[in-house]
């Protein structure tokens, strides 16, 4: 019965010609600890069997970037890279707190353009991060009330990692499955006219895990036993690092769990925590992993329920990676892979159903342009320089021809990232770190940076270098930068990355 209620749906969504309407997935700091990232993507060669099926069952159906790069390790400057299709430069946005449409221009958002091309746009939990960074969530972007959904658990006993019962689950629901239950509500809302081809719908699902806090149902934790988990391989700093690449995770220190331990200088240059205390962290961030791909699978269940699925564009992305010891580093806020590689996947029906994978290198201002396309709307143009003042183009290319052709030669060579140090590159002077992945590299320079009001990077002032090698070194543990047989690559490198994102784009896209 219900292959001929779909087969019906597809003819009357051909009648009308509807539009392809668009669900909007996102979590927060998830790094591609995802089956569909095995092998050399997976972020560690130290890694527990996911359990993730939801996921698992959209990968096959969708197209996979396996190495997708964000802009920039933070929530609020990947985020609005992603949203706007303009990178960190050139929205002014480098840290959490300020708000694009104020110090970097009046850019049209991806929201916004489907709403413009008569797309009913509805958005809840975190899509743009909330607060001052996006003014409120960026009300101009959305038709319909956002929706936030309160953390009751936030400040519960001040735990880093907080298991939840099933009994404090049913008196009180997690904020994540909130969030899934508004959405489930929003799609059965959606649902007549996105049928009947009256308007579609964009609708955008922001899940918080497994950002910490790490609050989590407990029966997640079957999947992870502690004595099934292992510390990263590399737990140290790489030899030959300069101290402005590390982050200080002080912060982890504030937490009661973590003080039980009574450490000195946590987050400092190769500190490392007990093992016991490792295995804990590892364990309920796997676990927050899953209790998201679970709320995923309700939410896509419904989409399927009320067939929808077959004229609707699913897409997934984490908002940056994240670290869990590699380099005994943790959290984001670097330049290294495991901070600026996340997963992204997009599924486009009758396009895509059979699962496509790439290993081409995409970044994460490539999906506006592509969704753009996949719903078959008017294309983007590709920005200018200094476009501060044009409401609507693209820094990105779209990775639509990667869906029926994922080994084209015509593309881009290289994906870039970048992190500020010792401020936020708005207000005042920083210094930068520039980096750029290429098939075989990453290579980063930390060079001086004017900050307001001339912007501009400072690329004769290199205060230090990294250069790792991925075909010998994928683990990024020794700095080649100053090795004398790296001398001419790290040249060849360093003029690449001072040109930028446009001389890696195929010239048919800029």
């Amino acid at each position: 019965m219900r292959v001929k209620t779909a087969v019906l749906q597809l003819i009357l969504i051909s009648l009308v010609g509807a539009k392809k309407n668009v669900l909007f997935l996102v979590s927060d700091d998830m790094r591609p600890n995802l089956n569909a990232y095995l092998g050399p993507d997976m972020p560690s060669p130290v890694h527990p069997q996911m359990h993730t099926p939801t996921l698992d069952a959209l990968a096959s159906r969708s197209l996979v970037l396996k190495r997708a790069y964000v802009s920039q390790a933070l929530c609020s400057p990947s985020r609005t890279a992603l949203l706007t299709s303009r990178r960190p430069d050139t929205s002014h946005i480098w840290d959490i707190g300020p708000y694009f449409r104020q110090v970097g221009g009046n850019f049209t958002t991806l929201p916004e353009y489907f709403k413009r091309n008569g797309y009913r746009t509805i958005g809840m939990g975190k899509i743009f991060h909330p607060g001052s960074s996006s003014g409120g969530d960026d009300p101009v972007s959305w038709t319909d009330p956002y929706f936030h959904a309160e953390d009751v658990y936030r400040a519960h006993d001040h735990l880093l990692c907080d298991a939840i019962s099933e009994e404090r689950e049913k008196a009180q629901p997690l904020q994540d499955q909130m969030i899934a239950d508004h959405a489930i509500k929003t799609l059965q809302e959606v649902a007549p006219r996105a049928k009947s081809g009256e308007q579609p719908f964009f609708v955008a699902v922001g899940f918080h895990k497994p950002h910490i806090t790490w609050v989590y149902p407990a029966r997640f934790n079957t999947f992870y036993p502690l004595e099934s988990l292992r510390p990263a391989p590399n737990y140290y700093a790489p030899v030959g690092m300069p101290a402005v690449a590390w982050h200080n995770f002080t912060n982890f220190g504030d937490f009661n769990d973590v003080k039980a331990f009574h450490l000195n200088d946590i987050g400092y240059i190769n500190f490392t925590f007990p093992p016991t205390l490792t295995l804990q962290l590892r364990q309920a961030y796997y676990s927050c992993i899953s209790y998201i791909d679970n709320e995923l699978g309700r939410v896509i269940q419904e989409l399927d329920n009320l067939g929808l699925s077959n004229n609707t564009i699913i897409s997934f992305w984490g908002d940056h990676g994240w670290q869990l010891g590699e380099h005994s580093e943790w959290e984001k806020h670097t330049n290294f892979e495991d901070a600026t590689h996340a997963p992204m996947m997009i599924h486009v029906p009758g396009v895509t159903d059979k699962g496509v994978v790439t290993e081409h290198l995409t970044e994460f201002v490539d999906l506006y342009p592509t969704l753009v396309e996949a719903a078959e709307l008017p294309k983007l143009e590709t920005c200018p320089p200094n476009s501060q003042n044009i409401s609507l183009c693209t820094e990105g290319t779209s990775m639509v021809p990667l869906m029926t052709n994922p080994t084209m030669k015509n593309w881009k060579s290289a994906a870039f990232s970048q992190y500020p140090r010792g401020g936020d590159g708005l207000h005042g002077d920083v210094i930068m770190g520039y980096t750029m992945r290429t098939d075989m590299y990453r290579y980063t320079e930390w060079i001086n940076f004017k900050g307001r009001p001339i912007y501009t990077p400072m690329w004769d002032q290199v205060q230090a270098a990294e250069l790792y090698d991925h075909m010998k070194d994928p683990e990024e543990n020794w700095n080649r930068a100053d090795d004398p047989s790296y001398k001419d690559i790290r040249a060849e490198l360093s003029r690449k990355l001072k040109i930028g994102w446009r001389g890696a784009v195929p010239d048919k896209h800029v």
